[in-house]
């Protein structure tokens, strides 16, 4: 583990437990069991870190989305899809109560730009998904049904960061796929037009050489904090695939795999996923 892992793992555990007011960084340095000074070598300050934080926990998210919507059977897809998202929610509900309670101190302008990003980029598998499952029926009311699977997720992943009660992952996703069918099958009055949706799109540059060139980066920087291991093996057949492409499709998707099965690689491979398809 690289010692900014190291930190940002720490300072999960100690946020959660305390709020990010009554968490110091020398609380964290101490129990990290490093000087100040290394932690300020990877982090300028306790703010950095907490957006650092923010930004690795939808990383998961959207990269967890994107990997069951692409890999999921269809009779499958739209149970693992609400089963994963609330998992996810149930493993980090202490960070997400702490969040919630003190996200007046920390969304600045940046982080709400991420998190229109990341937005985004959920709403986009959930319309891959919904093309998948239902096809040319739902056309006219696709972005209504999104907006639907999207108040879902966020109104009852409350249940998991307000009430300490336990939760049924599977009934609560079997009770949500139920929903879901029947909003797809019976909604007849669309409200969200293509029109609508133009006019609030959050759009990101698709400039390919750019994306090449900050994907070089991030192997480099992945390939960097990593031992030796598999996934380091396949990051570096990954760099050599993105500068001189060599490999038959099969092969990429399986080096991908292989890096996206390590909690921190979960994003690059999100990342070149998209980039390779």
């Amino acid at each position: 583990m690289s010692k900014k892992q190291l930190i940002m793992e720490t300072a999960l555990e100690l946020f959660a437990k305390q709020g990010f007011e009554a968490t110091s960084v020398q609380q964290i340095t101490d129990q990290c069991g490093i000087s100040k000074g290394a932690f300020y070598l990877s982090f300028k300050s306790k703010d950095e870190l907490i957006f650092a934080l923010i930004d690795y926990f939808m990383m998961q998210i959207t990269s967890d989305i994107d990997h069951i919507v692409s890999q999921a059977a269809e009779e499958d897809l739209l149970y693992q899809f609400y089963y994963t998202i609330y998992q996810s929610f149930h493993k980090h509900s202490d960070f997400a109560k702490v969040l919630f309670k003190e996200q007046s101190q920390t969304f600045n302008k940046e982080l709400i730009v991420k998190m229109q990003y990341y937005d985004q980029l959920i709403s986009d598998a959930i319309l891959s998904m919904l093309e998948r499952l239902y096809g040319k029926d739902i056309a006219r009311i696709k972005y209504d049904l999104m907006y639907c699977i999207k108040g879902f997720m966020n109104t009852y992943s409350q249940l998991f960061v307000f009430y300490n009660v336990p939760l049924d992952l599977k009934l609560l996703a079997e009770s949500l796929v139920e929903k879901t069918n029947l909003l797809a099958k019976h909604t007849t009055v669309p409200f969200v037009s293509d029109e609508l949706v133009e006019m609030f799109k959050f759009k990101q540059p698709a400039d390919k050489a750019a994306a090449k060139e900050l994907l070089a980066a991030l192997l480099d920087e992945k390939v960097e904090e990593m031992e030796d291991s598999i996934e380091k093996e396949s990051l570096l057949l990954l760099k050599e695939e993105l500068l001189q492409p060599k490999f038959p499709p099969a092969i990429v998707k399986g080096l991908i795999e292989n890096i996206r099965q390590n909690p921190h690689c979960k994003w690059i491979a999100y990342l070149l996923r998209r980039y390779f398809a």
